[in-house]
């Protein structure tokens, strides 16, 4: 049994890798502002406390807990928003990611599992599905952030010995995601569709992404505590999905006949996105369970729930 902090983890990955590491008999406490999670989301026991990442009380807790694991999830997920306002996307994904490593100079160091990015690393792919040797090449300031946290965590490892796991996460999707940002386009067309509304697919609808469901990234997770691998690995399907494809199959886990509407393409959106995870196969045991049909019917099912008040995360 470890003892865990989870930051984000009242939030949608965050908190189904507390689920799982409970599941698994760990002592699991989060750290999270509630900007985007919800207590909601929390199996009923565990220790909620409400803070911001870059605080300076949020770095002398982690140094007061002193925990075998650092699992960091908490960031600024939206790629609109990082272009937009790049200083506030870099104060949360690296000044934040920063000031609790810093907590642990002359301490006992964690091993640091970081939720970084599948996709947004890459940019355009040379070649699909994408392997961890694949020229980084972000095309957003927040798949700059994660690369540079990356970049932070190998430093730490280099010169102070930190362990650490970096998990490169395709397109995650699954109960629980906020359907009122950018980042979901699952839980953004189930919400729609649900409220009666007509969902707008960006361009064309044939860019393609590698959707990996959220029970899925958990136990990638989990995995890693267990066997406290270290390196850099991707967790995705390998699989290339359309928008179109996707919608297709939402309006089926849903049972809804609705033609989307088509927008304008988005500027600077990656056209192709898929990743291999070939590398977590053999380092710790890692590959995706859920498929992609079953994994969109799951989600349809729980936001079905939810538009009728009864929904229970716990």
């Amino acid at each position: 049994m470890a003892n865990v902090v989870v930051t984000g983890g009242a939030g949608f990955i965050g908190s189904h890798i507390v689920d799982q590491l409970l599941a698994a008999g760990h002592q699991v406490q989060v750290i999270d502002d509630l900007s985007s999670g919800s207590e909601a989301n929390l199996a009923k026991g565990v220790r909620l406390h409400k803070l911001d990442i870059r605080s300076e009380q949020a770095r002398k807790l982690v140094a007061e807990i002193s925990p075998d694991f650092i699992v960091h999830t908490a960031a600024q997920i939206s790629v609109r928003l990082s272009m937009e306002d790049p200083v506030f996307d870099a104060q949360v994904n690296v000044v934040g990611l920063v000031n609790l490593l810093h907590a642990f100079r002359g301490k006992r160091l964690p091993h640091v599992i970081f939720t970084s990015t599948g996709g947004a690393i890459y940019g355009e792919q040379d070649y699909h599905p994408a392997d961890e040797a694949h020229p980084n090449r972000p095309t957003s300031v927040y798949g700059l952030a994660k690369k540079v946290g990356e970049m932070y965590l190998d430093f730490w490892s280099r010169e102070l010995k930190l362990t650490y796991t970096a998990l490169r996460l395709a397109n995650v999707y699954g109960p629980r995601q906020n359907p009122h940002g950018e980042a979901g386009v699952v839980a953004i067309f189930c919400q729609r569709l649900l409220e009666g509304k007509v969902p707008v697919i960006n361009g064309s609808g044939e860019q393609t992404r590698d959707f990996v469901y959220v029970e899925d990234v958990a136990r990638a997770v989990k995995l890693v505590c267990d066997k406290r691998v270290s390196g850099t690995y991707n967790i995705g399907t390998g699989k290339e999905t359309s928008v179109n494809t996707l919608y297709a199959a939402i309006c089926a886990g849903l049972g809804l006949d609705i033609k989307a509407q088509h927008g304008a393409a988005k500027e600077g959106e990656q056209m192709r996105s898929s990743i291999t995870a070939a590398a977590a196969l053999k380092a710790f045991g890692w590959k995706p369970e859920v498929q992609l049909e079953q994994g969109v019917k799951r989600t349809a099912e729980w936001f079905r729930q939810a538009a009728k008040g009864g929904t229970k995360t716990h």
